[in-house]
């Protein structure tokens, strides 16, 4: 069952279907009768705390649902379901993010599109087991080619180590190259807005050696958008399926203070918002959508300033379900709808 205390907001019955909102649309996934987009809370922080950062993040699934609630529904024929919480408890990270493997591998088994909320970046690592686990099960002669496209002030490609031996917010991308190794699968990481500010010399040259597309914080300007969306289209190109994740640091902490480790440059809201637009657009030669997972990491309601971040987070789910709800097309330079 939903939490009816989170999804809440106004009710326009004089404008009938087209006054709806996101409350009055979303649905238990228990009562999932055909496929839809579904929402999975992943209520962790146990990961931030072990990469020394701001604990805070388990509390973001309900911030983001109670942002997302009373947005306006703009998305067709879409269906919208919640899954509900995943939480960590007696700080077994492993098998919390096991737990939101199989809830992702069982949403992709039943031609959902996941989008989960988190709660810690660790969440990638759980997120991309779930992608992998549904993938290798149909696996032939070849590993399926997919693609990450992680928008982030940090690569998240710490060795674990230490007190993060099994695993932290820092190290989960690392973590999902070392199965790809493991599995003599190709790795593709593309980690857009990164600060060097914020990246030891060490995690850049490992991003070089892994090969990961890297696109810094400072070159991500509103008018570099053509050049760095072909080289995005590109990195797409040769992939079978994409992965999206976006840890909210990667926005400025004047507009996104609500974070794990907040970012003094950032990159601009409106940049990241074309460059998802183009992700969600992605299509193969069939013409059917490459991203089949989303996630949204690193919401901190305990240092949010007027829900500032969780709106932000909100619209970012808004924007992605959104593009979910058209066929995948072309976006042509000017106005995007």
């Amino acid at each position: 069952m939903i939490d009816k205390h989170l999804w809440q907001g106004r009710v326009d019955d004089e404008d009938g279907e087209l006054g709806l909102r996101f409350h009055q649309k979303v649905q238990s996934i228990e009562d999932a009768e055909t496929s839809g987009v579904m929402l999975i809370g992943y209520a962790c922080d146990e990961g931030v705390m072990r990469n020394k950062g701001r604990i805070g993040a388990k509390n973001a699934p309900s911030a983001i649902r109670k942002m997302l609630a009373n947005l306006p529904w703009h998305h067709n024929n879409l269906n919208l379901f919640d899954a509900g919480d995943i939480s960590c408890h007696d700080n077994n990270l492993a098998h919390a993010q096991e737990r939101l493997a199989t809830q992702v591998q069982n949403a992709l088994v039943n031609h959902h599109f996941p989008v989960v909320l988190g709660g810690g970046h660790d969440v990638a690592w759980g997120s991309f087991q779930g992608l992998a686990n549904h993938y290798a099960k149909g696996e032939k002669h070849t590993p399926p080619r997919i693609g990450i496209i992680n928008f982030d002030a940090h690569f998240d490609l710490r060795t674990p180590s230490g007190s993060s031996l099994n695993g932290s917010s820092g190290t989960p991308f690392s973590q999902i190259a070392e199965y790809c190794q493991t599995h003599a699968w190709p790795f593709h990481y593309a980690c857009l807005g990164v600060s060097r500010a914020s990246n030891t010399h060490a995690l850049f040259n490992k991003a070089e050696a892994l090969n990961v597309l890297t696109i810094e914080d400072i070159a991500c300007q509103p008018e570099r958008f053509s050049e760095i969306s072909e080289t995005l289209t590109a990195f797409m190109a040769g992939l079978d399926v994409l992965y999206l994740t976006i840890d909210l640091d990667v926005f400025p902490a004047s507009i996104a203070p609500g974070v794990s480790a907040p970012a003094t440059h950032g990159v601009d809201y409106a940049l990241v918002e074309r460059l998802i637009r183009l992700v969600c657009n992605a299509s193969d030669e069939h013409g059917n959508r490459k991203l089949k997972l989303a996630d949204i990491a690193e919401l901190n309601p305990l240092f949010d300033i007027d829900n500032h971040t969780a709106r932000l987070a909100a619209r970012l789910v808004w924007t992605i379900t959104r593009s979910l709800s058209e066929p995948p097309r072309h976006i042509a330079k000017g106005v995007m709808r």
